[in-house]
């Protein structure tokens, strides 16, 4: 097909040279090759983090109408210009003017000069002393540039000025780009430059280094009006050369040269293994004299789609663990720089990620070349949200973006927009600019032998993967709030994380996006429930879910993970099997170490646990796939320590998953922590209650409910009460006694319906006792029963138990057991407060609890193992849909069974058996233990 305007804006990477790249903050492969490179000045700041001021004038909005500076590159809404806009609406009447002098070296007569704009949003006019540049630039996620050398005054000052359209005129790059379903940003918001290339240059290059050593690259070339030769130079990045030189004979007027080599036994680039190498490539005229020179980093790999089989990564199927990114912060918008790229692929990689997606549209080059060093699977997709681009603006952004980014290693793929904004005119583009020829797809769509297809249910998902299609899911469980994400991965993953058609699947999604904005004095906002869909805050603030990723895509997985949790430590010889779930990497490039651990008991001065004890063993043979066994080596008496600690690190040292298991059981801290005291109990009734009074504690049991009426603390009311109550279901009472037991007394109640009876013992060291028995039957949200207390009394929870987070049904892995702290905050997860771990919800294993009150300490002691402790009912943000779950009434419950979490787009009963209701099999009954103190 013929491309209109092709020509002036394809630009590879190889265009920037070994000064631009260092220049603009991205990487340079260190040593320059021999020979004249490419003059770069950069006329913004490299980044978000280093700006340079430009004159400014917005047209409408904020501030707009006078002429002011502002830093570029930058979004100009997020420094009080213009207007704050998610999606859908459009203002094309906003524009951005900017203004800049520069002044080109006299040394550039001989040259082609360039100016190259990385991104800017979006339709964009370029003037040079007043002449128009070129056409006006369309799309807003592209690299472009114009030749300007006819326009320079050589050593005199220039006027660069540039008019940025908030929107387009060409209403498919509206469709595709600003009607979306996220944050419109306008303006200069990446990297401005001056190019000045040799008159015979190289003006790009295109890789194809396979993981057999085979190497092949085209040299796209401009200006040669000679014979002359393109050399090549493979080497290390420390500068070691790897074989010899390579070269192809050019001839006057060539566009490309085409040359080759091979390297024996390379290190091949995975996400697991990211070995780079950089080539240098030289133009020479026939005497060798060199003309131009640049050099460019890439990876030996390979990759393969093998029909109804999976996704091949140099010969290895490999499964995708990935989420969705867009390229966020909350006070720079789209702007970014290379900290905070690095900020996100090493939390991604903390999460366990090996993936990423660029959602919706190729993001910075910088953060590329950080996926290509740390290694990260990416699929790099064309703008597009769920509209498509006309043919004739949309294959020119195609070759800028597979120019710009076809060396990469790190992208496996190539997205041809997302949800229906594809157009299929475009998907023979690509194969023309990689010479990789990597897969296309179509998020949410089957294509190139892979379904894509975005949000199904658990049912749906196992339908899916039996059908005769790779599945690789580029957006399941939708993270609104506080669904999705970790809630239902555990289901899913067993579905999807292995065996025949699987290739993995992308979370929706990395972050929230929440804007600060100045014309709210700094509030945060989410626009109701559409940015608030990340496992990660908007300034990176970790959510429950990326704690359960972690742990469910650690790539060293529990092969018996049921014994720990409800047998360990019966039968225990000091050996932990383990499976590899890497997919390169044997667990011998691995260490394990343990930490034998004492807790603290309620009221100690820290929540740090005392290592007794501890070691490190190296990694056993485990090939990827297989399971083996990891001999601890613990010390005799290993079981008088509380817990045991085991954390599996990666071939960097850095942990991969800690886990803990009890040692100690509830039994034994209720025996440690509530201990006898001399005295007596003293018993009043009147018509109302039964009295109960021991060291300054006096408990009230309401004669006509056998519910705690009353609590005193010295005098000082404490406002526990109106329980137990069954936290569904129905409780009648049907007779009420009480008597000496001992030193203590007991109050018992009986009931009909649900609850079946209640006794309360107060002893006289002061612990009032608790014990219930309830019975039901069925399928149920919620099994136990709640107290009354107020929420604005509440100040910090400090508990023995799992956490730091709370958990749902569905989502109980991601948690730890130990000592934990935290103050009362009312965060809704995704929408407001933003203060992390939340205060509110479900608490899984609980052995105690101190909750710090206005009135003073309450303190919980569980004598049975598997209490769920309820602590009130969380905030919520606006419209969850599905992103919700069911609460008890009263402030705290003690539960045996807690509801699970839905998302966004399914009720929690569709997303697998975790997240269906609990099944009641009949009696339960549990010990409780309360104390009151100051």
């Amino acid at each position: 097909m013929e491309l209109n305007r092709r020509n002036f804006l394809e630009l590879g990477a190889a265009g920037l040279g070994v000064a631009g790249l260092s220049t603009i903050g991205v990487t340079a492969a260190n040593a320059a090759p021999t020979g004249p490179g490419t003059e770069v000045v950069v006329l913004t700041g490299t980044d978000a983090d280093h700006t340079v001021d430009w004159d400014f004038q917005v047209t409408e909005g904020r501030n707009s109408g006078v002429w002011s500076r502002i830093p570029t590159p930058s979004n100009w809404e997020c420094h009080g210009f213009g207007t704050y806009q998610w999606g859908w609406n459009l203002r094309p009447e906003e524009k951005g003017l900017y203004r800049r002098g520069f002044t080109p070296s006299v040394s550039w007569a001989d040259k082609r000069v360039f100016v190259v704009f990385e991104g800017s949003m979006t339709d964009t006019e370029v003037r040079v002393n007043g002449t128009l540049a070129g056409p006006v630039h369309q799309g807003g996620f592209y690299r472009f540039r114009y030749d300007i050398t006819s326009l320079l005054r050589l050593g005199q000052e220039n006027l660069l000025e540039v008019t940025v359209s908030r929107d387009s005129t060409d209403d498919s790059v509206n469709n595709a780009e600003r009607r979306g379903d996220y944050w419109n940003f306008s303006g200069i918001y990446r990297p401005v430059s001056i190019q000045a290339f040799p008159a015979a240059r190289v003006d790009r290059i295109a890789v194809d280094a396979k993981a057999d050593g085979t190497f092949r690259m085209d040299v796209h070339l401009d200006g040669v009006t000679a014979a002359g030769r393109v050399v090549g130079q493979l080497k290390r990045l420390d500068g070691t050369n790897v074989g010899n030189p390579f070269s192809s004979a050019v001839t006057p007027g060539a566009a490309v040269a085409t040359l080759s080599t091979s390297v024996t036994s390379p290190r091949t680039w995975t996400a697991e293994t990211p070995n780079l190498y950089r080539v240098d490539v030289q133009l020479t005229d026939a005497s060798g004299t060199p003309l131009h020179a640049v050099t460019e980093r890439f990876g030996f790999r390979t990759i393969e789609v093998r029909t109804g089989d999976g996704v091949y990564v140099n010969g290895v199927k490999v499964i995708l663990k990935g989420t969705n990114r867009h390229t966020f912060w909350p006070t720079l918008g789209r702007a970014s720089s290379p900290r905070l790229a690095r900020m996100d692929i090493l939390l991604m990689k903390e999460m366990n990620n090996n993936a990423v997606r660029m959602s919706h549209y190729p993001p910075d080059t910088f953060f590329l070349d950080l996926c290509d060093e740390l290694g990260l699977y990416v699929i790099d997709e064309l703008g597009g949200w769920q509209k498509k681009y006309d043919e004739g603006v949309g294959a020119p952004l195609v070759a800028s973006m597979v120019t710009r980014d076809v060396n990469h290693p790190s992208i496996l793929m190539w997205a041809n927009g997302n949800e229906g904004g594809w157009n299929t005119a475009l998907d023979d583009d690509y194969a023309r600019y990689d010479i990789q020829r990597r897969p296309v797809i179509h998020p949410w769509a089957t294509f190139s032998g892979i379904n894509t297809d975005h949000y199904e249910t658990y049912d749906s998902t196992r339908a899916i993967l039996e059908a005769s299609d790779i599945f690789m899911s580029t957006e399941f469980l939708h993270a609104l709030y506080d669904g999705g994400g970790g809630a239902g991965l555990n289901d899913y993953w067993n579905l999807m994380g292995s065996g025949p058609r699987r290739a993995g699947g992308f979370i929706w999604a990395f972050v929230d996006e929440g804007l600060v904005r100045d014309d709210r004095d700094g509030a945060i906002d989410t626009t109701g429930n559409n940015a608030p869909d990340g496992v990660l805050g908007p300034f990176r603030e970790k959510e429950a879910s990326f704690h359960t990723i972690r742990d469910i895509w650690s790539p060293v997985q529990l092969a018996n993970p049921d014994y720990y949790a409800s047998t360990f430590p019966a039968n225990f010889d000091g050996t932990v099997r383990v499976v590899n779930r890497y997919d390169f990497t044997n667990l011998r490039a691995c260490r394990f170490t343990w930490q034998l651990v004492k807790h603290p008991s309620p009221g100690a001065a820290s929540t740090e646990s005392t290592v007794t004890k501890h070691g490190d063993v190296a990694g056993p043979d485990i090939a990827p796939g297989a399971t083996g066994k990891v001999a601890l080596g613990l010390p005799n008496g290993w079981q008088s320590a509380d817990a045991l600690r085991v954390t599996a690190n990666g071939p960097d040292g850095k942990a991969l998953w800690t886990w803990v298991w009890r040692i100690k059981k509830a039994a034994d801290f209720a025996k440690r922590v509530v201990t006898p005291a001399p005295g007596a109990v003293q018993v009043a009734e009147d018509a109302g209650g039964v009295t109960m009074s021991a060291r300054g504690t006096a408990i009230t049991i309401d004669k006509t409910t056998g519910r705690l009426a009353r609590v005193t603390r010295n005098g000082s009311a404490v406002s526990l009460a109106n329980g137990p109550v069954p936290a569904a279901g129905e409780a009648r009472l049907t007779g009420l006694t009480h008597t000496r037991d001992g030193r203590s007394h007991v109050v018992e109640a009986t009931y009909s319906g649900d609850l079946d009876s209640v006794r309360w013992r107060l002893d006289p060291n002061g612990w009032l006792r608790l014990d219930y028995r309830y019975h039901r039957t069925g399928e149920h949200d919620l099994l136990g029963v709640s107290l009354d207390y107020p929420e604005e009394k509440a100040l910090g929870l400090t508990w023995l138990g799992d956490g730091p987070y709370r958990v749902w049904k569905n989502r109980l892995r991601g948690v730890r057991h130990g000592v934990w702290s935290k103050e009362h905050n009312t965060t809704a997860t995704g929408a407001s407060g933003w203060e992390y771990p939340e205060f509110k919800g479900y608490h899984a294993n609980t052995y105690w609890a101190a909750l710090r009150t206005t009135e003073g300490t309450i303190t919980i002691v569980a004598e049975d193992e598997n209490l769920f402790l309820r602590l009130f009912t969380p905030d919520v943000g606006e419209d969850p849909r599905f992103a919700t779950a069911p609460f008890p009434a009263g402030g705290i419950s003690l539960l045996d069974g807690i509801p699970a979490m839905g998302n966004k787009f399914h009720a929690a009963e569709t997303l697998g058996p975790e997240s269906r209701k609990n099944v009641a099999t009949g009696e339960y009954r549990r010990t409780v233990h309360f104390r009151f103190s100051e």
